[in-house]
């Protein structure tokens, strides 16, 4: 439920695929994980309510149709979160292009430092300080290796 990309600018009416292609095409673009892996679509839309015990995958092509639909359906309740959380994403835009971009940034970011670091109201699974603290290895106080971290 974490968003690992985004990139913001782009009007809703650009297409898919030149929007991939500017991600891809960036320095600091989308980079896909060594063994992970980029799902696209060609717009068709599965239901997972057409898999059920009784009627489970026959071959290959429903087994990623129903695997596709459960992400599509993950990546529908981030974003209901995200806008949930931040209703200023779900109202009409009153401020200038470039404060827009900038505040979806920011909801993504604050967005995903709740679900790491704070008791969430939209999930059930609590994540506490004690569960995440291990691992950053820098200094809460020190500046410059945050600073070096991010950079």
């Amino acid at each position: 439920m974490r968003f690992t990309y985004v990139l913001t600018g782009w009007e809703s009416s650009a297409h898919d695929a030149s929007i991939l292609a500017d991600s891809l095409s960036r320095p600091d673009g989308l980079q896909i994980p060594e063994g992970k892996f980029y799902l696209g679509d060609e717009n068709k839309v599965y239901h997972l309510n057409e898999f059920s015990p009784r009627h489970r995958p026959q071959n290959a092509k429903e087994l990623f149709n129903m695997r596709h639909s459960s992400l599509r359906v993950t990546i529908e309740r981030a974003f209901a979160a995200l806008k949930n959380r931040f209703k200023v994403l779900d109202q009409k835009p009153f401020d200038n292009f470039g404060t827009q971009v900038k505040l979806v940034l920011a909801c993504c970011i604050l967005h995903n430092w709740i679900l790491g670091w704070s008791d969430d109201e939209f999930f059930e699974e609590v994540v506490t300080f004690n569960e995440v603290e291990t691992g950053h290895g820098v200094d809460a106080c020190d500046n410059e290796a945050w600073k070096e971290k991010r950079q």
